[in-house]
């Protein structure tokens, strides 16, 4: 360590979890499963998590003592803009020394394009997000950039009222990427594992994590069209109205789409998550949404 560095007050680890939400559901049985030492926090340090919160305006190391030291550090929050990234990393590494590897959660919403986009394909670098995301792969950290999030009790049949409750805005969908919970947590665990043995896949990445099916909405509510009801009751809206599969089926009569799901290159933005399993050498175990 280096001569500001303080001692800490845990016991060291393998992987720290910065932010103990909805991926940690999935990811600390897994880690539980796979005999990794790992702790982790949230902000009010409930169910045997240690209480932490990231100030960005701040320079003091005292939050950060009472953190173990890990080999990797997941933050699940996210950082924004220029110097976030190098703050968390820098009053860390004063308390715990510099040998440590970073992997940050992020979103696939960085790639704008209307075609398919991939590792090469450009993405907004001026969203805070990427800025962050970018400054920390400087620091050789690794980011995975997910797709819309679902498992448990957060289940995409339930999203169709939300997005909606009328023919023209069934219209207005195109596609939709996903990814399991489960197979989140199976990556965070590859890249941490290869942080140790591989660094060469992760040292300085940006993955985009999915898993690798592109759904068409049409076909989604199509599918769903009476659970969507349901769900649409339950959040007070007037489900009588909600004429999914009649909706789906005019247009798709009104359109000359001969069967679900559409062509998905006609579709606009499709994103190709193979590179991150090809390179793990490990695929999706959920397969595709029910």
């Amino acid at each position: 360590m280096g001569g500001g560095s303080q001692s800490p007050t845990s016991d060291p680890v393998s992987l720290l979890i910065l932010g103990a939400g909805w991926t940690s559901t999935f990811l600390l049985p897994l880690l539980d499963a796979s005999n990794i030492r790992h702790a982790a926090t949230t902000r009010t340090g409930h169910d045997n998590t240690i209480p932490f919160t990231f100030d960005p305006s701040s320079d003091s190391i005292d939050p950060y003592r009472t953190l173990p030291s890990a080999s990797t550090i997941l933050i699940t929050f996210p950082l924004k803009g220029h110097g976030q990234s190098k703050r968390i990393l820098e009053l860390y590494r004063k308390v715990h020394g510099a040998k440590n590897d970073w992997v940050q959660l992020g979103s696939t919403g960085i790639w704008k394009g209307e075609s398919w986009m991939d590792l090469n394909s450009p993405y907004d670098t001026e969203n805070d997000r990427a800025v962050a995301e970018d400054e920390l792969r400087s620091f050789d950290g690794c980011v995975l950039n997910l797709a819309g999030l679902y498992g448990g009790e957060r289940q995409p049949k339930s999203w169709v009222p939300r997005v909606a409750t009328s023919k023209a805005q069934v219209k207005a969908k195109n596609v939709v990427h996903l990814i399991h919970g489960v197979d989140v947590a199976r990556a965070v665990i590859a890249t941490h594992r290869a942080f140790e043995a591989s660094r060469e896949k992760v040292v300085g990445k940006r993955y985009m994590l999915t898993d690798v099916h592109v759904y068409d909405w049409w076909d989604l509510i199509q599918t769903w069209g009476k659970e969507a009801r349901e769900k649409a009751k339950a959040m007070g809206i007037e489900e009588s109205g909600l004429e999914y599969e009649k909706w789906v089926g005019e247009l798709m009569v009104e359109e000359g789409i001969r069967a679900l799901p559409r062509d998905v290159d006609t579709l606009g933005r499709r994103l190709d998550g193979r590179a991150f399993w090809e390179v793990m050498g490990s695929w999706p175990e959920m397969g595709r949404v029910r």
